[in-house]
């Protein structure tokens, strides 16, 4: 089959474009498949962190692709769609996540779409979680040009539908990453952060934003005993002043690891191999990356009742469940989890799970249903 895969590529960096190599590369060896990336992703007055591109330090996997299409560039939308109709693929497929890529995506797909191609959109969010007036028209305006979607979770699932009535979709589990190497021994990984040995480790990590509930961990933090330990590990969508000023204000300092900026790809294991737990405290959710890279180092987790990582955790008896996110709720679950001595059960059915949810079989989910639209 012939596949443009118009979405998030190097140069740019994060848990999108980490999502598209690996599905990129299960369709390459099988298919010809073109990469269609961004000039422009997001205008820097709208990007919250540091920075949209890899730089230097990072290791990261060089895709090529095409990059062609601005957000903000309307000219750009009419060139991006003519270079795929050149291309003449049987299939297109688009990540979504964000109402603000709406005008662009959608315009581009539904001109791919008019020429004979299906269009196939992976659905990370329909209703983002920091909502604004457009959220709605937006992406009802995207969804229209489609032929049809992939959602991850049931929220995902039930949003589109809300907006979408009759929308052809596929259901899959999102798969597991498998580019961060190794898990690495414990002890090797907890001297190298400086981490004492005899704690209990906790791990918050990914991109932080208000909505992953990370000032309600530091709170349930408060409340463990010393033998209790946090490692964050993840740069600030915003001010990061905030949270010092929290962590000061508890006495978090002699029971936090503290790293507030982007965790490059190879610094990765350290971080979950270093962990006992990895801690979701979100306010809100459809899906999480983050989850399936704990998974891909074999660590338990302990989410929030939100969204769809109670299912996943569920279908996966890799972890537990947080029933409210309180800053109470989350610290008795993290007692319960290290008394109730189940790591092994955890890991053991954690790895069950991955030998489901290849992005192999994403692939071949996402052909299967090309052919049935």
């Amino acid at each position: 089959m012939k596949i443009a895969y118009l979405s998030t590529f190097y140069p740019f960096r994060g848990g999108i474009t980490q999502f598209n190599h690996s599905l990129f590369n299960a369709f390459k060896n099988n298919h010809e498949i073109k990469a269609f990336t961004f000039t422009r992703q997001y205008p820097d007055l709208l990007f919250p962190g540091k920075t949209q591109l890899v730089t230097e330090e990072d290791a990261i996997e060089k895709i090529p692709a095409l990059q062609i299409l601005d957000t903000i560039n309307p000219f750009s939308y009419v060139k991006t769609a003519n270079k795929i109709k050149d291309f003449k693929p049987d299939l297109m497929i688009m990540k979504y996540w964000m109402p603000f890529f709406a005008p662009s995506l959608g315009y581009v797909a539904a001109q791919v779409k008019r020429s004979g191609s299906k269009v196939i959109s992976i659905l990370d969010n329909v209703v983002p979680h920091e909502k604004k007036f457009y959220d709605i028209p937006f992406s009802k305006y995207f969804l229209k040009r489609n032929s049809g979607f992939v959602v991850m979770s049931e929220t995902v699932k039930n949003n589109l539908l809300a907006l979408k009535a009759g929308a052809r979709f596929v259901f899959h589990e999102h798969p597991l990453y498998d580019h961060f190497g190794s898990k690495m021994e414990q002890k090797e990984a907890r001297n190298k952060l400086g981490i004492p040995q005899n704690k209990k480790v906790l791990l918050f990590f990914g991109f932080i934003r208000d909505y992953k509930g990370l000032d309600l961990l530091l709170e349930a933090m408060a409340s463990l005993p010393d033998d209790y330990y946090l490692i964050i590990a993840g740069e600030v969508y915003g001010d990061d002043k905030k949270y010092h000023d929290l962590i000061d204000k508890l006495n978090l300092r002699t029971k936090t690891h503290i790293n507030l900026r982007y965790i490059r790809d190879e610094e990765v294991p350290l971080f979950f191999s270093a962990s006992d737990v990895n801690v979701l405290p979100y306010r809100s959710a459809t899906q999480s990356g983050i989850l399936s890279i704990a998974y891909h180092f074999d660590l338990p987790v302990l989410v929030t009742d939100v969204g769809s990582l109670k299912q996943t955790v569920e279908s996966s008896r890799g972890g537990m469940i947080i029933p409210e996110a309180n800053p109470e709720m989350i610290a008795d679950k993290v007692r319960e989890f290290f008394n109730s001595a189940r790591e092994k059960e955890f890991v053991s059915a954690i790895q069950e799970f991955k030998k489901m949810n290849s992005w192999k079989n994403l692939a071949e989910a996402i052909l299967a249903f090309s052919n049935e639209i």
